[in-house]
């Protein structure tokens, strides 16, 4: 009877691990969060930044992708996706023709070759500003993040080239019409990351939200 008993329970409970295991996980999912912009740059926190140690090399990219089946590397599936016109995928996930806009310039481009994958926050940057601190593992997801269609931009690789790894505080896109989507997704990414801002940086972003941008709205869901 006892022995019966203890099976039953024991039946019971190897039932409900997944049920329990399930609703753990659903509950930690990351919430995806909607405020203004001048708010989101409040939620930043401010520490001095410290490059000792960076490396490009720390931050593995391309590597193969959301889609592991496609034979496209990170910087592919981020043309494929921003393409406005779709190019023709050849073997290898050699991409020819196709259409492209690089907000950053307002710039039509017509081949693949001619744009940049930019990190919105340059992996520099992102070193800087928490990511040192980082395993590997997470570094590779910073530098291949396409769970944030913020994250990864194809632009002009003239504009990519001449921010490379400054700040709002020392370079904007050059189109004045893309500066308040710009500080909203430079906003949007550090939040996502958990990243720091420096003062100079800090004082740069509240200047747009508290001026140009105040009607900007960022959108971001924390990485996992």
């Amino acid at each position: 009877m006892i022995k019966n008993l203890v099976r039953t329970f024991g039946a019971l409970f190897l039932a409900l691990v997944p049920l329990l295991s399930s609703s753990a996980a659903h509950a930690a999912a990351p919430v995806a969060e909607v405020t203004t912009l001048a708010d989101a740059v409040g939620l930043v926190q401010v520490t001095e930044e410290d490059r000792t140690g960076y490396t490009r090399s720390s931050f593995k990219h391309w590597n193969s992708g959301d889609d592991k089946s496609d034979g496209c590397n990170t910087r592919a599936e981020v043309l494929l996706a921003e393409a406005v016109v779709a190019p023709t995928v050849e073997a290898g996930c050699k991409l020819t023709g196709g259409t492209w806009v690089s907000y950053y310039d307002s710039q039509e481009v017509n081949s693949a070759g001619s744009l940049d994958i930019d990190h919105m926050v340059p992996l520099a940057e992102a070193w800087d500003s928490g990511a040192s601190a980082w395993t590997a593992a997470r570094r590779e997801a910073y530098a291949n993040d396409q769970g944030s269609t913020v994250s990864l931009v194809a632009v002009t690789a003239r504009t990519n080239r001449q921010k490379a790894d400054q700040d709002p505080a020392d370079w904007m896109p050059p189109s004045p019409e893309a500066q308040c989507r710009y500080v909203g997704e430079w906003v949007a990414t550090k939040l996502r990351w958990q990243l720091t801002a420096d003062d100079r940086e800090l004082e740069a972003l509240k200047v747009y939200a508290e001026g140009p941008c105040e009607d900007t709205i960022v959108h971001y869901t924390p990485a996992a």
